[in-house]
Formats: structure tokens, C-alpha cells, sequence
């Protein structure tokens, strides 16, 4: 088992940067704002031939006993209690504070190794700063900054001391993880659709906050998760608005984040709300999918709250405004009431299966010969079009690459029929589908170049 590391500390001390710097990543958003980390957040990290989890916390409050604090203190209450090290950062430059003192006597009671990180300390090494952080009864205060990376190393080998284990040990735990990729699932939408909500309902835990408050989720936060013997990667994102409420910089920071997670995800949920309907924002963030090509499977949440003239309106709003993901199954679901989820893991499973379909070259051959067959392509001027062969040409999307003459004459309207065809046969559901034709000339043919 892989030790794990929980970084605590009240907000704006460093603690997202040293995540960063820990992990070699910029997975948890960092910016000179207070708060901006709200959600537990999971990343792999390696020592040597050491490896262990940290996990990144929200600004820890303990005593605030109300709103989306007190949430954001349960998400790393429970942080502390997977871990087998903390690492208290405080801020020296700031000085001690009675928040500090608060988060000492918590992780007192909770006997755990604590390790106390005295972050921004670059140039005050041997400074008089760091003495007053004995009071605590937490240790030696170990100097670090997360920004510029000093001391780092010393604070990692002081928090492993007692988890070292061997090259086998190291060569076995890879060699059992190959091949055994999970699948990069992230759930988007609006803000407030219940995101963290089914996530922490798939979980059976409290896992992510989740809030009556638009925007509480504000990282694209990675939990790892097991169904069936599959193994996925959830990745609950920020909820996307329209551009022109992205006032604060730490909402465009999360629209990136999203942006990043539906770009590198294997499947998107694209969670909406029954009780909304299909707004502007949905069909923006359908087109960001789109764009980038991921597999995808629709979800309408809070399908009890609404009765069955809004049903029908709803779902006849759908097929207008979301008409580009026809291809995309569209389930009914309450991720509060556990109502209808057992269909969504299915059509998620066979959405990822249709983009990493293998599809070979002498089928999508003899699809496109039959295709053309029962309806040829229309003229262009003096030629029509000949389409003689296809092969694939990617996966996650499927790319079908179609070769032959005066291809660039070929209408999108025709392109469509044949991503029908090749849909039908191989029985392709929830992924996206790019036909790429690629013309050769015929060099004695003189017609063609007059």
C-alpha cells in the first residue's frame, strides 16, 4: 500500500502550491486568493523509487460551525483520517495565528503523524520568525517554500522516514498496473446540477461538497473509483457559465480546468436539470464535448421534481437545441435519490467501447462500396466523386479516413449518410464519429486539371 499524505492548514498558506510541487503537476488551482481549494483533492507522487498520494484540503476552520465552510472542514477532517502523515503548513511570514493554534490542538487529538511545513520561508532559514511556532506542541517547524522549492526534499523524507520499502516492491506495483488503464470519466454542466452530488452517490460518501450554492465546486477534482471490476477516474468539474459572467479569476480558472478535464476525459457525463431545461449554457458546454472529440452519454437530473407536460417540453427541447448529439444516449435520472443509475454506468461502458472500437479496413471498405452502391454522390460540374477505399484512421473519436478522386466535392449532407452507415453496422452509440477524405489526382487524366 502506498503511504498517503494530507497537506492541512488554514487558507492562502501555500498549500495547493506545495500539492503542485509535490505532485510535479498543476492539477490544484493556485492563485492569491483565500479559499480557492474546497474539495479533497487526490494526486500521485514519487520519491526515489518512493511512491505515495497527497492529498490536497480546503482552508481548514474547524470552529466555523455554518455554510460552505463547515463543509470544506469535514472534507479535511476526513482527509486526515486516510492519512498516515500530515502536513501542517503555516505561513511564517504571517506569523502564528489563533487558527493555527485551532488546527494544532485538532490534529493533536487525532494522533497522527504530523509533520509542521513553516512555508514562504525563502531567506529566513535561520530566521527568529520560526521559533514562535514551537508553541504549538506540533515539533521542529521544517523551513520550506512551496513557490521556489526549497526544502522540499528534507519535508518529504521527514514525512516518509517510516514508509520506506524496496526496489521489488516498487517493480511489482507497476508491472501489476500496466495495462490496467482506468477510464477518465468526467461529469459536466452548469453549476449547481448535482455534479458532486452523483459523484458522492456513486461513492456512497461525502466525498466532494456538495452545496445549495452555484459554483462550489471550483477545481476539476480526480477520485478514483471501482464498479464491477472496472476502474474509472471521476472527475467532477467546476460548472461552466456564460463568458459574460466570468467576472473573477478564479472562475476563469475553473472554466480552464473544466475545459482541460473534458479534453483529456475518455467519457463525459453531460449532467442537465430537469427543472431548468436545456438553457444556452448546456448547449455551449455540449459543443466544447463535441469539439474535442470526447465520447458522451446525457443525463437529465431531477427527473421526479418535474411533472409530465414539462417532461414532453423537455424533451422535444433536447432534440432542437441539442441536435448535434444525436448520437448520444439521453437517461433520466436523481443522483439524490439514487433513481435510474444502473442505465447511466451501462450507456457510459458502451459509449467508451464505440470510440476505442478497432474497426478493420477491409469492413469499412466494403461499407463504403455498398453505401455508394445505394446512393451514389451527387455531381460536381463534369465529375462525380469516386470513393474508393477506407480505413480508420484514430480512435476516441473513431476517424475514418475515405480515399479517392474529387473527394474535396463531396457535401456534408453525403458525409452524414455515410456516418450513418457506418454507425448502423458497427453499432456505434455516444461517440462523436470525424470523416476525413483525402483526394489523389490521377496524373493522366488532363480533363481534371483544365
Amino acid at each position: 500500500m502506498k503511504p498517503v499524505i494530507a497537506i492541512v492548514g488554514r487558507p492562502n498558506v501555500g498549500k495547493s502550491t506545495l500539492f503542485n510541487r509535490i505532485t510535479k503537476s498543476r492539477d490544484a488551482i493556485v492563485a492569491d486568493f483565500s479559499g480557492l481549494t474546497r474539495d479533497r483533492h487526490y494526486g500521485d507522487a514519487q520519491l526515489g523509487k518512493r511512491e505515495f498520494i497527497v492529498i490536497d484540503t480546503g482552508g481548514f476552520e474547524p470552529d466555523k460551525p455554518t455554510g460552505i465552510v463547515r463543509e470544506m472542514a469535514k472534507q479535511t477532517r476526513q482527509a486526515v483520517a486516510e492519512a498516515d502523515v500530515v502536513i501542517f503548513v503555516v505561513d511564517v511570514r504571517a506569523g502564528l495565528s489563533a487558527q493555527d493554534h485551532d488546527i494544532a490542538t485538532y490534529l493533536r487529538a487525532e494522533r497522527k503523524k504530523v509533520i509542521l511545513a513553516a512555508n514562504k520561508a525563502e531567506g529566513m532559514v535561520d530566521s527568529p520568525a520560526l521559533a514562535e511556532f514551537h508553541e504549538m506542541g506540533i515539533g521542529d517547524p521544517l523551513p520550506i517554500s512551496s513557490a521556489h522549492g526549497q526544502g522540499i526534499r528534507s519535508l518529504l523524507e521527514t514525512a516518509l522516514a517510516d514508509y520506506g520499502f524496496g526496489d521489488d516492491d516498487d517493480e511489482a506495483e507497476t508491472s501489476s498496473e500496466e495495462g490496467d488503464v482506468p477510464i477518465r470519466l468526467a461529469v459536466a454542466g452548469r453549476p449547481n446540477v448535482g455534479k458532486s452530488t452523483l459523484i458522492n452517490t456513486w461513492l456512497g460518501e461525502e466525498r466532494l461538497v456538495a452545496f445549495d450554492q452555484p459554483g462550489t465546486t471550483r477545481d476539476a477534482i480526480h477520485v478514483p473509483f471501482e464498479r464491477d471490476g472496472q476502474r474509472f477516474d471521476l472527475i467532477d468539474t467546476a460548472g461552466l457559465r456564460r463568458k459574460g459572467r466570468v467576472f473573477e479569476a478564479i472562475e476563469k480558472f475553473s472554466v480552464v480546468k473544466t475545459l482541460q478535464a473534458i479534453a483529456d476525459a475518455h467519457v463525459v457525463l453531460l449532467l442537465i436539470d430537469a427543472t431548468q431545461g436545456v438553457t444556452d449554457q448546456d448547449a455551449h458546454i455540449a459543443g466544447y464535448i463535441l469539439e474535442s472529440g470526447r465520447a458522451v452519454v446525457v443525463a437529465i437530473n431531477k427527473w421526479d421534481a418535474i411533472d409530465s407536460y414539462q417532461r414532453q417540453m423537455l424533451e422535444r427541447s433536447i432534440e432542437q437545441r441539442l441536435a448535434f448529439l444525436r448520437f448520444a444516449p439521453v437517461l433520466h435520472i436523481s443522483a439524490l435519490k439514487r433513481q435510474g443509475l444502473g442505465p447511466v454506468w451501462k450507456a457510459i461502458a458502451a459509449a467508451y467501447a464505440s470510440a476505442t472500437k478497432k474497426l478493420s479496413t477491409p469492413q469499412l471498405t466494403r461499407l463504403l462500396q455498398d453505401a455508394v452502391e445505394h446512393q451514389q454522390p451527387p455531381r460536381a460540374g463534369r465529375f462525380r466523386p469516386k470513393l474508393r477505399y477506407a480505413h480508420q484512421g484514430g480512435m476516441n473519436p473513431p476517424i475514418i479516413v475515405i480515399h479517392g478522386n474529387s473527394l474535396e466535392h463531396i457535401s456534408d449532407a453525403y458525409k452524414r449518410y455515410l456516418e450513418g452507415r457506418f454507425r448502423e453496422h458497427f453499432k456505434l452509440t455516444g461517440t462523436p464519429m470525424r470523416i476525413e477524405m483525402r483526394s489523389s489526382s490521377n496524373p493522366f487524366d488532363r480533363s481534371e486539371s483544365n
